[in-house]
């Protein structure tokens, strides 16, 4: 589309197209500990000179999150890899890809340098829910880089005691934010007329989630890779013991991709929201499902828009890291795209977000690991269920639990439950983590 022509595009459209290039982008292994490498990347690159000590600090949702994930290209998981291999072989200028170029051999001298105990990860204690700071060190030089509120937002640096970069943390309210990225105001049927209705050259950027989320679902189905749900599924449905349904053909795909993800496998996923199994939920079950009722590329474009957008407006009323699982979210809106795909209509769309509201709204995050694929099953699972109740007419009604007669309501209710409800619990689940150690 030429630019003249978007003087003619809703307003709102246009900014849901810049809030989507923000929040699914592509990213190398789970987003938490790549973030500490991205800061140590950054810093090792200001330093200068062989980095000989690490001493990082994260917010407690983000130890959380890194404690039992593998690093791609490490087979080892955790932060104290993710950042020592983010000082040696990461590079500070690729964000979520930081770990992209990474060779065995720094691999190798990562290994080694946490073996010396010259890497060391602590709690640090700040407000934002997101936060890490990797400071490199070499003889008595130091670089510390700190990285607040998006896995990639560089907030501060400071070289040996001098602060020579600063911007002030996101205020985390997005009820007063008016700007390109904001969702204030904006309800689920402002998303469904967008992701149906826009210019199909304004959304097609979007199929690159099916490429890259296909690929890893196909590298999860043929390597050993996590719990090898995926995989596992497969092999059973060879069996006899599972039906080659849709249902079963959903399953093995989106969670063979995040075996892959959580497993350390070195290719990208597309993320939402700032995570790859968020992004991997809002996509596969709507793939599938497209490949099923032989949907052509617009129909899958819009499918696919419908749900990843629809996924980050439901994402926008929880915390950035919380005690709620936000692939029940993400898988919201690919039963918001599956819904589209079987039936066409809005009032199936949002009966579907509310079933599952009534289903999962619960499902806790005990950290990012091997058994996230697990919690991306029973989520697109509870998607699907959804679905096909929505498409009989049925819907949790307001008279059950936390859902509301109206989508949006419901939605907000959601989000009341993990910002506010689910506080103690968040705190809780770290401590029993802790304590494994």
């Amino acid at each position: 589309m030429k630019n003249a022509s978007l003087k003619s595009v809703n307003p709102l459209w246009l900014r849901f197209i810049n809030i989507v290039k923000k929040e699914v982008v592509p990213a190398l292994g789970c987003t938490e500990p790549i973030s500490l490498a991205l800061a140590a990347a950054i810093a090792a690159q200001r330093l200068g000179k062989p980095v000989e000590k690490i001493k990082a600090k994260v917010s407690a949702n983000l130890m959380k999150n890194g404690m039992g994930v593998t690093v791609p290209g490490t087979c080892t998981t955790g932060l104290f890899i993710a950042a020592a291999v983010g000082a040696i072989g990461g590079d500070p200028e690729g964000k979520l890809e930081v770990l992209k170029h990474l060779t065995a051999a720094q691999v190798e001298e990562s290994k080694l340098m946490i073996a010396q105990g010259r890497v060391q990860i602590t709690i640090a204690d700040v407000p934002q829910i997101l936060y890490s700071e990797a400071k490199v060190i070499h003889g008595e030089e130091w670089v510390t880089v700190s990285i607040a509120d998006s896995h990639t937002q560089v907030i501060r640096i400071e070289e040996c005691g001098k602060v020579v970069f600063q911007i002030e943390p996101e205020v985390c309210n997005a009820d007063d934010k008016e700007d390109e990225y904001s969702i204030a105001g904006v309800k689920a049927r402002d998303v469904f007329d967008f992701a149906t209705q826009a210019p199909l050259e304004m959304i097609d950027f979007i199929r690159e989630a099916a490429i890259l989320n296909s690929s890893l679902s196909q590298e999860g189905m043929n390597g050993n890779y996590g719990l090898r749900i995926g995989a596992t599924m497969e092999h059973h449905r060879n069996q006899g013991l599972l039906s080659d349904g849709l249902l079963t053909q959903i399953l093995m795909r989106t969670t063979a991709a995040s075996d892959a993800r959580m497993g350390g496998a070195a290719l990208p996923a597309m993320t939402n929201s700032g995570s790859g199994n968020q992004g991997i939920s809002a996509t596969m079950p709507v793939v599938v499902v497209a490949e099923h009722v032989k949907a052509n590329e617009e129909t899958l474009t819009r499918a696919l828009m419908l749900s990843h957008m629809m996924a980050i407006y439901i994402h926008d009323k929880l915390p950035k890291l919380s005690a709620l699982c936000a692939v029940t979210t993400a898988s919201m809106g690919s039963a918001a795209g599956m819904a589209w795909l079987l039936k066409g209509d809005f009032k199936t769309v949002s009966m579907a977000i509310s079933n599952m509201i009534g289903d999962v709204a619960g499902l806790i995050c005990d950290g990012a690991s091997n058994s996230c694929a697990m919690k991306v099953s029973t989520s697109v699972m509870s998607g699907y269920k959804a679905v096909l109740m929505a498409l009989e007419g049925i819907r949790v009604t307001e008279n059950e639990g936390i859902v509301a007669e109206d989508v949006d309501q419901s939605i907000a209710n959601l989000g009341q439950l993990a910002c506010q409800g689910m506080v103690q619990t968040d705190g809780q689940i770290l401590q029993i983590m802790l304590n494994k150690q």
